[in-house]
């Protein structure tokens, strides 16, 4: 009897302590249905700004990069995902007074009920908020008014890149947002007391991400004879290119093709078919490598790093080819000379004018040698030469649209 009443008493305790849990889930669900009916009634106008005291809104703003996908240098923009996440006080989704919720989180469906600020992407070409499952968007309330907005951000946006250095460069790619509608009167930015967190291991293919910073970048635009003021924040990434892939796939294939027309000042001055095979082949594949290293570049008006490689490279390969016929112009020369001398003969004696001079043959040809020989030292000479400067020169210098940056 003693157990039978244990067990009665227990099940009275945990039906008991069941009504009292549903009935605390009833009341606080009825406290939230209570809490957007006092709140997000007819009396709140999502359109007005929430302005105190005829002061404007003061909107903080923190980013969260998550990663920087791609980076353009024909199209000259960069694609970037990230968290934009706001702060801004309401006075009139304060609840502190009526309601004892530590914090209010709102669904999708009632976030459009609620002001929130009109902050745009200047440079933006374009961009998504990510909706799978759901829209990718959050929005907090607190009891004293902060309102907290977050949201992931994937777009396109527009890079102003100086390619004077290119494959050697460094690019500082901006993002900047600002307000579409509402000038500073009714509206500022400010950054977060932490403005800006990147994704740990944040790595690019092409390029080595260095610092990231923010800066303050208001604007006045000219309306008739008044003007107006609108708020605007930015970022700036700093990017180095990491040119490995370019020494591996242009550099030294090119620098190979120089070294490779050179072997034709070793070939014999009668291998005519040699020289000019020769020739002809580091010309046409120096000319289709330098197309293909250009082939994803802007059709810039200014010459760049690589314009100066190639060219150089092309002309050094051509000359080549063209010293090679100097060579055999300088060989046949003096035999032609000699030809003219004896045409008068050919038509008394032919027998005499077919006798070849052993002598003149020889110094034409030793001519022709000595430019080979001149061409062994003076091409290496000044290709490596070239090749001192022109590292030297992109390596160390900045150019003067960066130095403003």
């Amino acid at each position: 009897m003693k157990q039978m009443a244990a067990i009665m008493q227990m099940t009275c305790f945990i039906l008991v302590l069941f009504c009292i849990l549903l009935e605390s889930k009833a009341s606080n669900f009825s406290k939230r249905h209570e809490f957007f009916d006092v709140i997000l009634n007819e009396d709140y106008d999502p359109r007005i700004p929430p302005m105190h005291d005829g002061n404007p809104v003061l909107n903080t703003i923190q980013l969260y990069i998550l990663g920087i996908d791609s980076i353009s240098d024909s199209t000259m923009d960069f694609k970037m995902s990230f968290f934009l996440r706001q702060r801004w006080y309401d006075d009139r989704l304060a609840y502190a007074e009526r309601f004892n919720f530590s914090k209010v989180e709102l669904d999708n469906r009632v976030m459009s009920k609620v002001w929130i600020p009109d902050l745009y992407i200047k440079n933006e070409k374009k961009s998504e908020v990510h909706a799978v499952t759901v829209p990718n968007k959050l929005m907090h309330l607190y009891p004293d008014g902060l309102v907290v907005y977050s949201m992931r951000v994937t777009g396109t946006f527009s890079c102003q890149m100086y390619l004077q250095k290119y494959p050697l460069d460094q690019q500082t790619c901006s993002m900047q947002m600002e307000s579409f509608g509402y000038s500073t009167d009714t509206l500022t930015f400010e950054w977060n007391d932490v403005p800006l967190l990147t994704k740990p291991n944040l790595t690019l293919p092409q390029f080595s991400i260095g610092h990231v910073t923010n800066h303050t970048c208001d604007i006045t635009y000219s309306n008739g004879n008044s003007t107006v003021t609108f708020t605007c924040l930015g970022i700036d990434i700093e990017m180095s290119r990491s040119y490995g892939y370019y020494i591996i796939q242009v550099y030294v294939p090119s620098f190979l093709i120089v070294c490779l027309s050179w072997v034709s000042f070793w070939l014999n001055i009668d291998a005519v078919p040699a020289r000019i095979s020769l020739g002809l082949l580091t010309v046409l594949t120096m000319t289709t490598q330098s197309s293909g290293a250009r082939a994803t570049l802007p059709r810039v008006s200014y010459i760049k790093a690589i314009d100066v490689w190639m060219a150089t490279c092309l002309l050094f390969v051509f000359t080549a080819l063209i010293e090679f016929s100097i060579v055999n112009v300088k060989a046949r020369v003096q035999q032609r000379r000699l030809s003219l001398n004896k045409l008068p003969l050919l038509i008394h004696n032919k027998e005499e004018a077919n006798v070849e001079n052993p002598e003149i043959t020889k110094k034409s040809r030793d001519n022709a040698r000595r430019v080979d020989k001149i061409s062994r030292i003076l091409f290496p000479t000044a290709f490596f030469g070239f090749n001192i400067i022109y590292w030297t020169v992109y390596v160390l210098w900045i150019p003067e649209n960066q130095l403003h940056n």
